[in-house]
């Protein structure tokens, strides 16, 4: 009687644990089919995907300015490239290069060939366009009087090609310790906590004063907010950890395998320890058969690494103790050492200092 009524407690423990606990999503798929939940972590051959990337500093980015059309109407600037299209010129004086002129940190613009010299009296005299702080149709007239010197009738077209402060755009910008980023002469954007489709927007609303509909496109160059750790215990002598950035899909082999294997002081005990966030109650411990993952190319505990794993292993417990022991017996030696050798020293020292002892060696 006793056995079964302890065997129904038993029972009526285990019910509520079979029902509640940690769930993991299944992994993505292109045929989802149904939603089927497993209380297993991920692991070497059903591996999960992330959810989508939170920025952080130090965190890199790429921005790529896709459509960047400045409001009318735009003042040319030092640097900006214009594109120069002309008919009706001689052909032995065809405007140089591909049509593409930058206009210089003086703000003249260079077009060559001989366009760049006026007359002045009965001399000819080099004198280049100036263009900053003109509008494009300006320009366009100015060129094109500028080749009525030598041309009879030509036709000119001209587009802007590049604007100078597009280089504060685009390129590579880093999430600074307050969680912006830098877009040079058009301030800075709060970046932090946003996906990159959140963060896309705020550099586009950011970019809707100076420029019409702009459009950019973002990427993380550099996943450096996203880490997990190696932590190799020394053994008495230190433990060592080791920080590397997450990209989604790396295992507890991979993590071994970047710190070059295991030393001489590490046993092949190991776990992940998985902060209490990623779980349901707390910190979750997930041992780790190296043997198993190594020499059987078993992959049931060869789990996958999420931000913020510690994967721990273990000092050889031998060495430990043996390192423990060096460490009381030190001292002493020492201490013996230096006892060892004063007493010496002074055995010599009255050696030399008694004649009769002196004669007595020879």
């Amino acid at each position: 009687m006793t056995s079964i009524r302890t065997k129904a407690l038993c029972l009526a423990l285990l019910l509520p644990l079979g029902s509640t606990g940690c769930q993991y999503k299944k992994p993505f798929s292109a045929d989802p089919g149904p939603a089927i939940a497993y209380r297993l972590p991920p692991r070497e051959l059903r591996k999960t995907s992330l959810p989508p990337y939170i920025i952080e500093p130090p965190d890199v980015l790429t921005i790529d300015a896709v459509s960047l059309v400045p409001v009318s109407p735009y003042l040319l600037r030092p640097l900006d490239v214009v594109q120069v299209s002309a008919t009706g010129l001689p052909e032995e004086l065809p405007l140089p290069g591909d049509g593409r002129f930058q206009v210089g940190m003086d703000g003249t613009l260079v077009l060559g060939g001989g366009y760049d010299m006026v007359t002045q009296g009965d001399a000819r005299v080099y004198s280049p366009l100036h263009v900053a702080g003109m509008p494009l149709p300006a320009v366009r007239d100015a060129v094109q009087k500028r080749l009525e010197q030598i041309a009879r009738k030509p036709d000119v077209w001209m587009t802007l090609a590049q604007i100078a402060p597009q280089q504060g755009v685009a390129g590579e910008h880093l999430v600074a310790p307050d969680g912006t980023i830098n877009l040079g002469a058009y301030g800075q954007v709060r970046v932090v906590g946003l996906t990159l489709s959140e963060a896309k927007a705020a550099v586009e609303s950011q970019l809707s004063t100076r420029f019409e509909r702009p459009e950019v496109a973002i990427d993380v160059y550099g996943y450096n907010s996203k880490v997990y750790y190696v932590v190799t215990q020394g053994a008495g002598l230190g433990d060592q950890i080791v920080p590397f950035p997450v990209t989604g899909n790396e295992t507890a082999l991979d993590a071994i395998s970047q710190v070059q294997g295991l030393t001489g002081s590490s046993s092949t005990r190991m776990w992940i320890a998985r902060p209490g966030k990623n779980s349901c109650g707390g910190d979750q411990i997930l041992p780790v058969d190296w043997l198993s993952i190594t020499q059987r190319g078993d992959t049931t505990t060869n789990y996958q690494l999420l931000p913020g794993d510690r994967m721990f292993i273990a000092e050889d417990k031998l060495v430990a103790f043996d390192t423990g022991i060096a460490k009381l017996i030190s001292p002493v030696e020492r201490v013996l050492g230096v006892t060892l050798l004063g007493t010496q020293t002074a055995k010599q020292i009255r050696f030399f200092n008694n004649p009769n002892a002196r004669s007595g060696g020879f």
